[in-house]
């Protein structure tokens, strides 16, 4: 796999990015974008053997790092799931411009939490995208922030919200939080693990308060996925204490296009990321092997067995 630093501009910031490809040759690729998961950045040593094994499958792999996050400009104390969805599509609009990039042939892969959502909320948003896999994904932010807390510690963080939000209209200034401690709250299993040891000393550490919770309460990649089309893999963990179950369920079910779910089963949100590896990472190749161009004739077959779609590589050749 050769990696090379690239960037381009997202509403005028400049977007620092890896370019993963192929050992041997130069392309045209079909290419996978991806932004990192919840507090993630592009250079995770966890992302590494997902875009070696895309490579290795031919494709190109697209991984950068959100504004404010990482070499990425921006500022440091946003935290904004809708930024990061135009950051997702900066990146999508990247890589159309690029000559080396298959028509008809980018998809989106996104991992742990609001990582598996955005891959849901960008699929939805951009029509460029022509397949996803969403995998650990956020459905409802509201309801994540929400099962963290015993209810009485619900109650008393929508309040903090709602006094952060008086004071910023009265003076001008608020809160700053770690967004990992005081937004949302770790699990044991979080506190101990060393999989993202190489990039934890490296995420903000000061984003501004209510601002960004309001923004998670907000955020609902389960309503986007009740309108995508797009085939969509999801990748969940029964009994995940860290992204709910039920959220890679919801997302699955209210897809309208192809569509898969892969439950993973006794292990934990973390450890899955090593135990199922060798399981799920054919599957996620597989998933863009089969649904992403080029396509020149589409078929669309609607029969009693349901709605299929062929996507026919039509040799140049044949054209006359």
């Amino acid at each position: 796999m050769r990696t090379e630093e690239i960037g381009w501009y997202s509403e005028g910031d400049r977007i620092s990015a890896l370019w993963r490809t192929p050992d041997a040759g130069d392309g045209p690729y079909r290419a996978i974008v991806q932004g990192p998961g919840w507090l993630g950045l592009k250079d995770a040593k966890l992302y590494v053997r997902y875009h070696e094994a895309l490579t290795d499958a031919g494709f190109a792999v697209l991984v950068f790092d959100y504004r404010g996050f990482g070499d990425s400009e921006g500022d440091r104390g946003v935290l904004s799931p809708a930024r990061q969805l135009a950051d997702l599509r900066s990146a999508v609009a990247y890589l159309d411009s690029r000559d080396d990039v298959v028509p008809d042939g980018i998809g989106v892969f996104g991992s742990g939490g609001t990582g598996g959502g955005n891959a849901v909320l960008l699929a939805a948003a951009d029509p460029l995208v022509r397949a996803a896999v969403s995998q650990l994904p956020v459905a409802d932010g509201a309801d994540w922030l929400h099962r963290m807390r015993s209810e009485s510690e619900w109650l008393d963080f929508l309040a903090s919200v709602r006094a952060d939000r008086r004071d910023r209209v009265l003076t001008g200034k608020g809160r700053t939080v770690h967004p990992r401690e005081e937004i949302m709250v770790p699990t044991r299993e979080r506190r101990a693990t060393k999989v993202k040891a190489d990039v934890d000393g490296r995420i903000p550490t000061a984003v501004e308060f209510a601002p960004a919770v309001e923004e998670i309460l907000a955020y609902r990649p389960a309503d986007a996925a009740a309108a995508l089309t797009t085939p969509l893999l999801v990748i969940g963990i029964e009994g995940d204490a860290t992204t709910p179950t039920d959220h890679a369920e919801r997302i699955h079910a209210a897809a309208r296009g192809p569509k898969q779910l892969i439950m993973q089963r006794h292990t934990t949100h973390y450890a899955a990321y090593d135990r199922y590896w060798t399981t799920t990472t054919p599957r996620i190749v597989d998933w863009f092997d089969r649904h992403l161009g080029p396509a020149h004739v589409v078929i669309d077959t609607c029969d009693d067995a349901g709605a299929r779609r062929e996507l026919l590589d039509v040799p140049e050749a044949a054209d006359e």
